[in-house]
């Protein structure tokens, strides 16, 4: 068995533009897990404000490439427990191989990574289309061309407010809001009740990761639920957002694949907390993998590769944010 690299410049449609950062181009690296019979592929994108480079994540891959020769596992749980040692301190590199594996050995069986978990996919959540911050006349353009049920909409500015009213004059679409942690408590409940006439359905990350006292503030008194971003990350992160958020959003990147996105899901609804998992700006790769998670989820932004000018891939596509999977086995993604 052998572990290919796919280092790919993937050139988005919009400059894309959210508190803390803005990009034209988004490196990613596609990994590609093969033997003599099926390849599975698994994606991680670059990341500055992590410490995430192409050449990190190759790297750390690279220093495995041992353990993946030998085939000394027969599933992706197994292969997780092998190499989390060599890769704990980089866990966008742990999910791309991760993702990877369970394309594999979902393939393997013959079925769709879905199914082979034994999940319905009758009632799967539709997904949002992100608007990254602009000008709100070019938000608006973004939003006629791309109509959509649900609309996540970036925030950060002086204008925040502002900027929803007028977006909602331009839509019917159910509207939900990422301050990306540039508010703090008194603005988020001063905001709140607001977003909620303008048919916002939650707040996600509205204060800095380490603001615990701002979210105690919150928590309880706000109008709209408050789902964690940068507050949760790994896996312990989701009993410490109990009590002080409402829901999780998940990132199979940060947390290192859906090996351990499934333990967070499930420690998530034990404690009874809503269920979201995000993606990065990325291709059809990584956001082919967490749409087999969907029957697991109340709400999924999975729309990183229609933000792209092009995807070096396929598999799941999109009609007005329902989620169909392609036919392949696996995630049912591959590249072109």
């Amino acid at each position: 068995m052998q572990l290919i690299f796919h280092p790919i410049d993937l050139r988005l449609q919009h400059t894309f533009t959210i508190a803390h950062d803005s990009r034209d181009i988004q490196p990613t690296l596609i990994v590609e897990l093969k033997d003599e019979e099926v390849s599975g592929f698994g994606e991680a994108t670059s990341n500055p404000y992590y410490g995430i480079t192409i050449e990190n994540m190759t790297e750390a891959l690279s220093g495995i490439q041992g353990i993946i020769a030998q085939g000394n596992f027969q599933s992706a749980h197994e292969l997780q427990d092998l190499v989390k040692p060599f890769l704990k301190h980089n866990s966008f590199a742990q999910c791309a191989l991760d993702v990877a594996a369970h394309d594999f050995f979902a393939k393997k069986k013959g079925q769709k990574l879905y199914e082979s978990w034994g999940l319905s996919t009758d009632h799967n959540p539709l997904t949002n289309y992100t608007i990254g911050i602009d000008r709100v006349d070019k938000m608006v353009e973004k939003m006629k061309e791309r109509p959509w049920p649900i609309y996540k909409i970036k925030l950060g500015t002086a204008d925040d407010l502002q900027i929803v009213r007028e977006l909602r004059a331009s839509t019917d679409a159910l509207f939900r809001v990422d301050a990306n942690c540039a508010w703090t408590a008194e603005q988020t409940l001063q905001f709140a009740p607001e977003l909620q006439k303008l048919g916002v359905e939650f707040i996600e990350q509205p204060l800095a990761a380490d603001d615990i006292a701002g979210m105690k503030k919150i928590y309880g008194h706000c109008p709209l639920p408050i789902i964690a971003d940068e507050s949760c990350i790994l896996e312990a992160d989701v009993k410490a957002c109990y009590g002080l958020f409402d829901g999780v959003n998940i990132k199979l990147t940060k947390c290192g694949g859906l090996t351990t996105a499934l333990r967070m899901i499930t420690e998530a609804r034990h404690l009874g907390m809503k269920t979201m998992v995000g993606c990065m700006t990325e291709s059809s790769i990584g956001i082919s993998a967490i749409a087999h998670l969907l029957p697991l989820l109340d709400y999924v932004d999975m729309d990183g590769s229609l933000l792209l000018a092009e995807d070096p891939a396929a598999g799941v596509t999109f009609d007005y944010g329902k989620v169909l999977y392609a036919d392949q086995n696996g995630t049912g993604a591959y590249l072109k």
